[in-house]
């Protein structure tokens, strides 16, 4: 029942219920003895930073290398010179490099350039654009395919279209090979309880790293090139199609499956005919998500050496040119955009012929062959005629749009400079400043055993236990000071997160009205690959580390956000109805009762909030938030820089690892303790304990 309006009171409520708890019921309200140990260990830290301040923070210069930093440049000096003789990289490694090169190459031949004569493409311009019409209207519908249509003559008339056919089949290359892998691993995992239980901590590992910790470890096995971007881009795109295949699977019902196998059927034909079908939308979401991470992934891999839109951006971005970059992320948003819609369609057509029955229609068949018959022409045309294979000249919309970010920004900076620097300011130098100080500027050991403190209170020993695992690691990496700074951004990232996620999803959860119009913003916003977020703050705020922190609020927010509106909207309406009729205001439900069951939710919502802010914190170190980010870019730009880029990507592995676990236990600990539960009081009354 909808909590806009107060229902009548059951007849079975007798005598009205007052809204205070019992005294041992409201000091599970109060300040607990976890609370006391945690203010506790807050106050002494404090005390220990005015005494210690600047002693043993373990700083190091931007271009100061510790001893492991350079045992890692060695390694790669190794690496360099063993290459073609050592027999991991010769009988290994390298037929990996090989193999990867090929794939990304046929499809840039396919549908970027070649090397040969006027480097025209095997399907041109005018091949390729029907054929991603088509494709786009025979697995979803007309305004997909006008949408696809009308974005690409945009990408054209942005003078960006050969840079969108290098990012174009980059992703291809990379999507193909997470299918190939993960749709197999994914029915495994979905028809297998062990192989589920032993791939499922795996790919929650994949997906915690951020996107940066890829870049240097790959780079030093594959070096620079087109083949450890398309290694990196695979690897983070890979675990959604393997978790949503086996989840569409494993929530086929029990009884449909027992209705089959009482036909005597074999495991194979229970699959085709049962299985898949029935999970053939989630296996199609799956596909999208692993598309778009693809497509994120691949425009951060320009950093090693990926061609495309991403090359587009991030030149832009180290140079500040708010024009280039933005015309290129338009394309890159179009992309996106195009993505999307087309494998949504596919996914709501595959649900909608499951639930008909029909796979097709007569008629529909008949147009799907006149549309690859005209495909095929196109293509065909693309191939012999000069003016179909090369784009054609359209209004210079790139030029425009250049011109307009260019003189946003400087307007923006010129006239609204009274806003946006004193906010800047003000964030900076009275919140993250002083953040950042307390945790940069204390002993390292002394915020070790803070975290330590907070491990345990949040997961008891183990949690405690793989803490002080976690900051021994990092010391001994020799960026500590680099890696507080980067978790002191990132943790008032995640601090603004929450606020907005608790207000817009408790607003959400309550309103099927405001939901309506707020999910499809949030999705949108989902959407967008992780570079095009700096783009508009660094018109804004300039190349600051307060740029990177709204950016990563911006990008964390929306998950967050669906994450606390689904749990405030599945509390049970049952339970509503008796704090209603028990005469609770609106905000005592919300205080008392919706949040408190919605524990388990809010703090899956601050893990994932944690993980997409320190992901985008760290891109940010390219528009000036410095730190780990800055380490790996300039380990990946200079040669004697790159033990240390190395050592920052490992230090980004073990700190997401961290915040995960840490999150995770807090949150698999308060749940219990947090929930209310509806039980009978006496003479019939109800009562939220």
């Amino acid at each position: 029942m909808s909590t806009a309006t107060k229902p009548a009171r059951p007849a079975m409520v007798e005598t009205p219920v007052t809204t205070e708890l019992p005294p041992e019921e409201a000091s599970r309200f109060r300040l607990g003895p976890r609370g006391l140990v945690l203010i506790g260990t807050l106050v002494v830290w404090l005390v220990l930073r005015l005494v210690l301040g600047g002693q043993w923070t373990l700083a190091i210069g931007r271009s100061d290398l510790t001893g492991v930093h350079e045992n890692l440049n060695a390694l790669n000096d190794w690496v360099g010179e063993n290459r073609n003789s050592s027999p991991i990289f010769l009988y290994f490694f390298n037929y990996i490099q090989i193999g990867v090169e090929g794939l990304g190459s046929f499809f840039t031949a396919l549908f970027s350039h070649t090397d040969v004569g006027f480097e025209i493409p095997q399907i041109g311009w005018l091949g390729t654009t029907v054929l991603l019409t088509f494709l786009a209207w025979a697995v979803g519908n007309v305004r997909v395919a006008a949408l696809t249509l009308v974005g690409l003559l945009v990408i054209v008339s942005q003078g960006l279209w050969a840079e969108s056919m290098d990012t174009f089949a980059l992703v291809l290359a990379a999507v193909l090979l997470a299918l190939l892998i993960g749709l197999p691993l994914g029915i495994w995992a979905g028809t297998n309880d062990r192989v589920h239980k032993i791939i499922t901590p795996v790919l929650d590992f994949m997906q915690i790293l951020p996107s940066f910790a890829y870049l240097a470890p790959l780079v030093l096995l594959f070096m620079i090139g087109p083949a450890p971007a398309i290694v990196a881009t695979w690897i983070f795109a890979v675990p959604p199609v393997i978790r949503l295949t086996a989840h569409g699977i494993r929530q086929v019902p029990a009884t449909t499956r027992e209705a089959v196998d009482s036909l005597g059927v074999s495991g194979l034909q229970r699959l085709r005919a049962v299985l898949l079908p029935m999970a053939k939308r989630t296996v199609v979401i799956g596909i999208n998500q692993t598309i778009m991470a693809a497509l994120s992934m691949v425009t951060i891999a320009a950093l090693i050496g990926a061609p495309g839109l991403g090359l587009v951006v991030t030149q832009a971005l180290q140079s500040l040119d708010v024009g280039t970059a933005f015309n290129g992320g338009v394309a890159i948003v179009i992309l996106a955009i195009i993505f999307d819609r087309v494998t949504t369609a596919a996914s709501m057509r595959s649900e909608l012929a499951v639930r008909s029955g029909k796979t097709s229609v007569r008629g529909r068949r008949i147009a799907v062959g006149v549309g690859a018959v005209v495909t095929l022409v196109a293509i065909y045309l693309s191939r012999t005629m000069l003016w179909a294979a090369t784009p054609p000249t359209l209004p210079d919309v790139g030029g425009l749009l250049t011109t307009v970010g260019d003189s946003v920004s400087s307007w923006t900076q010129t006239n609204l400079s009274f806003l946006t620097q004193n906010l800047r300011d003000h964030v900076t130098n009275d919140v993250l400043n002083p953040l950042e100080a307390l945790l940069t500027g204390s002993p390292w050991f002394v915020v070790g055993a803070v975290l330590v403190v907070v491990g345990y209170l949040a997961g008891r020993w183990r949690t405690a236990l793989l803490v002080v695992v976690a900051v021994g690691l990092m010391v001994w990496l020799g960026v500590w000071n680099d890696a507080m700074a980067t978790l002191a951004a990132t943790v008032l990232a995640t601090v603004i997160v929450m606020v907005l996620g608790l207000v817009l999803g408790v607003w959400m959860g309550r309103s099927t009205t405001v939901d309506k119009i707020v999910r499809p913003v949030l999705d949108a916003a989902q959407t967008m690959p992780a570079f095009v977020y700096l783009v508009p703050f660094l018109a804004l705020f300039g190349a600051t580390r307060f740029t990177a922190i709204v950016a990563a609020v911006v990008y964390a927010a929306p998950p967050a956000i669906k994450i606390i509106a689904d749990g405030i909207s599945q509390v049970a309406p049952t339970t509503m109805e008796a704090a209603q009729s028990s005469g609770s205001t609106a905000w005592q439900m919300i205080t008392k009762v919706q949040i408190p069951m919605s524990a388990k939710a809010i703090g899956l919502a601050a893990n994932q909030g944690l993980i997409y802010a320190l992901s985008m914190v760290v891109i940010g170190g390219m528009v000036g938030a410095g730190a780990l980010g800055y380490d790996v870019v300039a380990g990946l730009a200079q040669l004697d820089l790159f033990g240390k880029g190395l050592a920052a990507g490992l230090t980004l592995v073990v700190m997401g690892i961290l915040l995960d676990r840490v999150t995770q236990a807090a949150t698999d600990r308060s749940r219990d303790r947090s929930a209310p539960a509806l039980v009978k009081r006496p003479r019939g009354q109800l009562g939220l304990v």
